[in-house]
């Protein structure tokens, strides 16, 4: 029997795994990939009898490598908060998936194991940009302010490491990170005692500080659009920038795109706060794009379409 452990390698994924581990050690073959590498189940090669666990990645984005993985005799445990489309009822497959506006996979693992290793479902909240979600969590850890800001830090620095086109735009390529983060049970500890931590720290606080220098390229009554410069720094800091303007101006939408390769941009989308239309609706009249209520991503525009796009992106919010 072999062991397969798939999850985005943003900070929900890997604080969602971190806990499962704790809780439940196995020696896995990891895969995963950069936040916008949805598509991991068609990569894993497991056959009858080996057991996939599944975490914070779309089950509607994967589902021809999902039922590739069943038809194989392939045992699928699956924790995730993004667009599932129909869950497939199957006895190999166990789906433990919220859709709610509230939730994200790092709480949903919490919430499967009791509690147990609550501070790293408060690590990957806050990475996840749900600060409320992640304050509510740390409740019954009874914090002071300056420890829950500790693995706010954490989390939005693990997050940040997620965002890039190719692993030569990130600091640490995100199976590395996990095996990091693999080594400490408790979250303080990692904070106290890993250099990679500052470094992701201080390395996101110069890539923030240059995009926050930068002018909306197209902004209107609901919505700011930016696109940012073809750079591994703007790759990088993208999603920390979208939840920064989303969380300065929460009843506005937001779009931050960033070139990714010849002709080709990615886009970090957030939703307004209390808002009919979602963030997940919008990028899916993009193929390649989807997410949930409050973000999404669109991980291929046609720059010959950008006018358009911006166009559609204004008119998305109105009256919404």
């Amino acid at each position: 029997m072999s062991y397969y452990d798939v999850f985005n390698g943003d900070a929900d994924g890997i604080c969602a795994l971190r806990q499962l581990r704790l809780a439940e050690p196995v020696d896995a073959h990891l895969v995963t990939g950069l936040k916008r590498h949805i598509e991991l189940l068609k990569d894993v090669p497991a056959e009858r009898g080996d057991v996939v666990t599944v975490l914070d990645l779309s089950l509607d984005r994967n589902r021809a490598g999902l039922m590739a993985l069943l038809e194989r005799g392939a045992h699928v445990i699956y924790f995730d908060h993004h667009r599932a489309g129909e869950v497939p009822a199957h006895p190999d497959l166990e789906a433990v998936i919220d859709e709610s506006a509230a939730t994200c996979t790092s709480a949903i693992v919490d919430r499967h194991l009791l509690g147990r290793y609550r501070a790293w479902a408060v690590v990957g909240a806050f990475g996840d940009n749900m600060p409320e979600l992640a304050s509510a969590l740390a409740q019954p850890l009874a914090l002071d302010a300056a420890r829950l800001e500790m693995l706010h830090e954490l989390g939005a620095a693990l997050n940040y490491n997620a965002y890039g086109a190719t692993e030569a735009d990130v600091l640490l390529a995100p199976a590395a990170l996990y095996r990091i983060v693999s080594h400490y049970g408790d979250p303080f500890e990692m904070i106290a005692r890993e250099p990679a931590v500052a470094r992701l720290a201080d390395q996101k606080r110069a890539d923030l500080e240059r995009a926050l220098g930068t002018r909306p390229l197209r902004s209107t009554g609901a919505a700011d659009a930016y696109l940012l410069p073809d750079a591994p720094w703007s790759r990088r800091v993208s999603g920390t920038f979208a939840n920064r303007l989303a969380a300065d101006d929460p009843a506005r939408a937001h779009a931050v795109l960033t070139p990714v390769a010849s002709g080709t941009l990615t886009v970090s989308v957030r939703a307004p706060r209390e808002c009919a239309a979602t963030a997940a609706d919008f990028c899916l009249r993009y193929g390649a794009g989807g997410g949930r209520v409050a973000a999404g991503g669109i991980d291929r525009l046609d720059a010959a379409r950008l006018d358009a796009f911006l166009d559609d992106f204004a008119g998305a919010w109105r009256g919404a």
